[in-house]
C-alpha cells in the first residue's frame, strides 16, 4: 500500500496568504468570464449596424432578386393573364423572360423594356384604382411566398433601430407600394405610369426607374426627408445599380451578379448571398440545361392556359 501513497492528498495547512491568493485569483477568473459575457471582444465583432436611434439613416433596397425571387413585373403579368388582361401568346412571352432572368440572375435591357411595353399597352385604358386593388391579389398569389428571408431580415433591422426602409425598383410604382406596404416598410420608388383622370394612358412620365434614375430618386428623397446619404445603406443584387450603391456609405451587394459581386470585393463592400444551389461565385449555367428549363417552363405554362379554357 505503499507504493500507493502518491495517490492519497497530503494535507497541507493553508497559509493566510496562500487563502488570500486563491481567493483573488478565483475573484479575477469570475469577473473575467462576466465581462467576457457581457462585452465580446472588439475584435471579433463588427460596429453596430444600423445604428439604434440615427433619424439622420435610412435604407433602400432594390426589389427583384434583392427582396424577391425574380422580377415582380414578370409576377404581375402572371396575375393578369389569370385575369384575362391578355392573350395565351403574351404569357410564353412573360415566361420565357422570367424564366431566363430567373437562371442567368442578370437583368436584359432588352427583355425588360419589352416587359414594359407589355404591361403598358395591357393596362392602358384601365383604372388605377382597379389595378391598385389587383395588385393586393396578385401579391398573395405569386409574390408572397418569394421574398428573401434573409434580405426581409435586413430590412427589419432597419425599421427596429428606428430607420425608415424604402423599396427602389423599376417596377410600377403601384406594386411596389403594395409589396412595401405589406412587407411593412415605409415605402416605395417606383417607376410612374401616365394616367389621366385615373385612367392608365399607356406611357409613362418620364422614364422607367432603372440604373442611374434610381441615385437620383434616393438622392431626392433623402433631400425631402433630411437624411445624411453617408449614413444610409443601400442593397442589391445588380450591377446596374451601382450608382445607387455608391451613394450610400453603406453599400450591400446581395445575391450579387457576376459585375456587382466583381466591383464590390474591390470596394470592399459587404456581400450577402441568400440562394441555394448557385452561390453567384459562378452566376452562369451550362446553356443546354438553361434552354431546357426555359422551353419546359413555358411549355407548361401554355399547357396550364389551354387545360383552364
Amino acid at each position: 500500500m505503499a507504493a500507493l501513497g502518491w495517490l492519497t492528498p497530503r494535507r497541507r495547512s493553508a497559509t493566510a496568504r496562500s487563502v488570500l491568493a486563491g481567493e483573488a485569483s478565483a475573484e479575477a477568473a469570475r469577473k473575467s468570464s462576466q465581462e467576457a459575457q457581457e462585452t465580446p471582444q472588439v475584435a471579433d465583432r463588427e460596429p453596430e449596424f444600423p445604428v439604434i436611434g440615427d433619424d439622420k439613416a435610412a435604407a433602400f433596397f432594390d426589389l427583384d432578386n434583392t427582396v424577391m425571387q425574380g422580377a415582380a413585373l414578370f409576377h404581375f403579368g402572371r396575375g393578369l393573364y389569370k385575369r384575362k388582361f391578355f392573350e395565351t401568346r403574351d404569357l410564353a412571352k412573360f415566361a420565357w423572360q422570367q424564366a431566363w432572368f430567373r437562371l442567368a440572375g442578370v437583368e436584359d435591357p432588352e427583355h425588360m423594356q419589352d416587359a414594359r411595353d407589355s404591361a403598358l399597352s395591357i393596362v392602358k385604358g384601365h383604372r388605377v384604382a382597379e389595378l391598385e386593388s389587383i395588385g393586393e391579389e396578385i401579391y398573395d398569389e405569386y409574390m408572397a411566398d418569394r421574398i428573401w428571408p434573409g434580405t426581409r431580415a435586413l430590412a427589419q433591422a432597419h425599421l427596429d433601430a428606428g430607420q425608415k426602409v424604402w423599396l427602389v425598383t423599376a417596377a410600377p410604382v403601384e406594386i411596389a407600394q403594395v409589396i412595401a406596404r405589406r412587407l411593412g416598410l415605409t415605402g416605395a420608388l417606383g417607376t410612374v405610369a401616365e394616367s389621366v383622370d385615373g385612367i392608365y394612358t399607356g406611357k409613362l412620365v418620364g422614364e422607367p426607374l432603372h440604373g442611374p434614375a434610381k441615385a437620383e430618386a434616393v438622392r431626392a428623397l433623402a433631400a425631402t426627408e433630411g437624411l445624411d446619404l453617408s449614413r444610409c445603406a443601400a442593397y442589391s443584387d445588380s450591377h446596374n445599380d451601382i450608382p445607387m450603391l455608391s451613394l450610400v456609405g453603406h453599400p450591400y451587394a446581395i445575391n450579387p451578379d457576376a459585375k456587382l459581386r466583381k466591383h464590390a470585393r474591390e470596394k470592399d463592400w459587404r456581400l450577402r448571398d441568400y440562394r441555394t444551389g448557385r452561390k453567384a461565385a459562378k452566376v452562369g449555367i451550362p446553356a443546354a440545361a438553361g434552354v431546357g428549363a426555359v422551353a419546359g417552363g413555358t411549355a407548361a405554362a401554355i399547357a396550364l392556359s389551354r387545360r383552364r379554357r
